[in-house]
């Protein structure tokens, strides 16, 4: 099925330069503009409380860690490496699941979503997506690697949302000793 889906969208691959283009360039550096783009909401929400922030900072560094010990489990190779492809980028060979690019791209956009603002997470999501097919358009990665980078990002942007509302709980029912 993962091959086939891949098959389906990379087939598209190579017919237009133009579409070639947009995704050859959407797939290296839209995750930039990506980054660049969520600096906006999270540079409003520096004086609001760093709470919301750490809290996006603790997705990253979560999503992170648990893709790059998913990569270090996986057996799964770039569909260039076994079979043939419309390859548009030049990538390394190696572990292909789940995309880095992918996991990066939906775990700040739904960090973003969840503790700072659903309108920016949306939008980032959007780019995210974009992102992740232009993996498979171009050659690089199967959308199963994308669908478990996004899978990734949003369990651990989910852990950190449970753990910090438990975290708020337990500090708010402390009494006040500072006076």
């Amino acid at each position: 099925m993962n091959y086939h889906l891949f098959q389906i969208v990379n087939a598209g691959a190579g017919r237009s330069d133009f579409v070639d283009d947009f995704f050859e360039w959407s797939a290296v550096w839209l995750i930039y503009v990506l980054a660049a783009t969520a600096a906006i909401p999270v540079l409003t929400h520096l004086r609001h409380g760093r709470a919301a922030l750490m809290r996006v900072v603790a997705s990253l560094g979560l999503t992170f860690a648990v893709g790059q010990a998913v990569a270090a489990l996986s057996t799964e190779v770039r569909p260039f490496q076994t079979h043939p492809v419309h390859q548009l980028i030049p990538h390394d060979a190696g572990a292909s699941l789940p995309s880095d690019h992918a996991t990066a791209a939906f775990a700040v956009a739904f960090a973003v979503g969840a503790f700072l603002s659903r309108r920016w997470g949306v939008g980032l999501s959007v780019i995210a997506t974009v992102i992740g097919f232009a993996r498979v358009w171009t050659g690089v990665h199967y959308p199963g690697d994308i669908l478990a980078g996004a899978l990734i990002a949003a369990a651990t942007v989910a852990t950190i949302g449970v753990v910090g509302r438990v975290y708020d709980r337990r500090t708010s029912r402390r009494p006040d000793t500072t006076a």
